[in-house]
């Protein structure tokens, strides 16, 4: 199945992508193409091309080590290279190149990010456990208990069905990266070079592997705060997902921003100019938004390239948080905001740490072009998340508390998860990257996955909140628990003792948290009260389902029971009770069986004359 977040809306985007590129000028022939150089970085850089995947060495690895590792480090990488090349001997990618290049590459990218000995030794050796004899007791003898805890963290576990498999392995890798976040550095950074040389796949597990990673591995990158690392990702998957629609709406961008340059030259100038007149210390540098980004903006406002809003945008970046409010009352002097286009994140900072000011601008020409402004300190949070703990030496940081109170969160979340699969989506929800943030009546922020209900804000307050819901208060007017939150609500919640969670509750919350507590807390139900349950919420929605209750013929009702290996009408009336089966479902079916019973049954011996 296509993710929602990679599917086409009501339009055609292909063709309008296409439209726009074939009625291009032909100017376009000199543009850049994913497999050919661009210019080099600067303060506007029009676009950055794909990283080109190349053959990793032991060599250039050692090179990067050597920039900020100490000569002990190093003798301990080598170490771990030569038993990595040792394990893989005689062993080869699809591509034809020799195993050991794919362990090198994931030792270079943590290697880019200034990771430690340890994590660069896990990230040569992650596949060995997994695709090699050798056993995790051994490498704990050559390498300490350490690093061969990360490389166990990241090696798969081997089930007969892929998706038990998926869901076992990723409780694994939680459990493991808890302990330590060097788990699931090792394991992004060996996403990442799978995803870079994906090209030799078949195009289905390339959809595969692209799908998994945008619905754990980008979120995760997201919530640690690694966004070089979210947006290559993000591009890739949509490079692998729809190759055609990607090459596309690659050379398109690179069309429109070329006609763009001169209006963005003259921004960046008068911004510059701005810094001047303001007695403001800063700099300005071009930002650019990724394919994925205008790829999905398209999609989910249903638009054509032609009317994506802003292309383009600058990040503006400052000393002082005072600084950052000042230049946004300069910028908004110098060029007319666009209304509803303001974001704080500086006063109310995302979940991950990232603190910025966002304002979208009319600039020269009718150029729409986002600014994000912040400071140094915002910029590197921003751009380097977790990895600040490493690129700062071990310092203590508020991103390293938040990585710590979220990778919590999801501990308590697989506690009350009844095994591997539903603990896996479960934490879908919640790991992806679109939030909401509401407030209690004391003013206090909640994060929340985007479309969340007071139900969902509920058992973010606490469990015994959630678990007595009566109803809400939304900026002060009565709603109905099951509407969906926006941006800055204010959310009072009313509870009562007589009140629990209902398997229709399932139907509308968002989030990982909510859902597990509400099944956790059906589960717990004896059962001549799940039986209760159950009867009052089929007999209430059998209308909905054009159904009437007493007219259910007792065949149905044995053939219902017998598909769900239900004992009696009870045991099923308890299994959608205790919410182990969907009252939806089961409607469902007893609406189908009886258009069966229906339809005119024709003699066997019938002959069908066509007129």
């Amino acid at each position: 199945m296509v993710p929602k977040y990679l599917q086409t809306g009501s339009s055609d985007i292909l063709a309008s992508i296409r439209h726009q590129v074939l009625t291009q000028t032909e100017k376009k022939k000199d543009l850049p193409t994913p497999d050919e150089p661009a210019e080099q970085a600067t303060e506007l850089p029009l676009v950055t091309p794909p990283i080109k995947p190349v053959i990793a060495t032991a060599a250039s690895l050692i090179d990067k080590c050597e920039t900020y590792l100490g000569a002990a480090d190093i003798e301990r990488i080598k170490a771990a290279y030569r038993y990595a090349d040792d394990a893989h001997l005689g062993q080869f990618r699809k591509s034809g190149e020799p195993y050991i290049t794919h362990p090198i590459a994931v030792a270079s990218i943590l290697a880019e990010w200034h990771l430690d000995a340890t994590a660069i030794q896990a990230g040569l050796m992650h596949d060995v456990l997994e695709d090699t004899g050798h056993s995790k007791n051994e490498l704990a003898k050559l390498f300490g208990i350490t690093t061969a805890e990360i490389v166990d963290g990241v090696s798969k576990l081997k089930f007969s069905s892929n998706e038990i498999a998926q869901a076992e392995s990723f409780k694994k890798m939680l459990l493991a990266m808890s302990k330590d976040v060097r788990v699931i550095l090792v394991k992004l950074a060996d996403r990442l070079h799978n995803l870079r040389t994906l090209g030799v796949m078949r195009p289905e597990k390339r959809r595969r592997i692209a799908k998994e990673t945008l619905d754990i591995y980008v979120p995760i990158a997201h919530h640690l705060g690694i966004n070089h690392c979210f947006r290559e990702m993000q591009d890739l998957c949509l490079e692998n997902y729809y190759p055609r629609r990607y090459a596309v709406l690659y050379k398109e961008l690179v069309a429109a921003r070329q006609n763009r340059k001169p209006a963005l030259e003259k921004i960046l100038q008068d911004t510059k100019d701005m810094f001047v007149r303001a007695n403001i210390k800063g700099r300005v540098l071009g930002r650019e938004k990724t394919c994925y980004g205008i790829y999905s903006q398209m999609r989910i406002k249903k638009v054509s390239f032609s009317e994506v809003f802003d292309l383009y945008g600058f990040r503006v970046i400052v000393s002082t948080r005072e600084d950052c409010y000042r230049t946004l009352g300069a910028l908004h002097q110098m060029y007319k905001p666009v209304q509803g286009r303001f974001k704080d994140f500086i006063a109310i900072p995302k979940s991950n740490g990232y603190q910025s000011l966002h304002t979208t601008v009319i600039g020269p020409a009718g150029t729409p072009v986002e600014f994000q402004i912040r400071t140094e300190q915002m910029n590197d949070i921003a751009e380097q998340g977790i990895l600040t703990h490493w690129l700062n030496r071990g310092s203590e940081s508020e991103i390293q508390t938040l990585t710590h109170a979220w990778l919590q969160s999801l501990l308590d979340l697989q506690k009350k998860s009844s095994s591997s699969s539903e603990f896996y989506e479960n934490i879908k929800a919640d790991l992806f990257p679109d939030r909401i943030y509401v407030f209690t009546p004391k003013g206090k922020i909640i994060s929340l996955p985007q479309d969340s209900t007071p139900v969902d804000f509920a058992y973010q307050i606490h469990s015994d909140v959630g678990n007595h819901v009566l109803g809400c208060r939304i900026n002060g007017q009565q709603r109905h628990i099951d509407v969906r939150l926006q941006n800055g609500d204010m959310v009072e919640i009313v509870t009562s003792m007589t009140s629990h969670p209902t398997p229709q509750w399932l139907d509308f919350v968002r989030s990982g948290k909510a859902r597990a507590e509400i099944r956790q807390y059906l589960r717990s139900l004896d059962f001549d009260e799940a039986v209760k349950i159950g009867r009052q919420l089929l007999e209430r929605e059998a209308p909905n389902a054009h159904l009437v209750w007493e007219d259910i013929p007792d065949s149905v009702w044995n053939t219902v029971m017998a598909e769900t290996d239900s004992e009696s009408r009870a045991s099923l009336y308890a299994l959608v009770g205790s919410g182990k089966a969907s009252y939806i479902v089961i409607l469902h079916r007893i609406q189908a069986l009886l258009e069966q019973q229906d339809e005119p049954v024709k003699p066997s011996d019938a002959i069908e004359i066509y007129v």
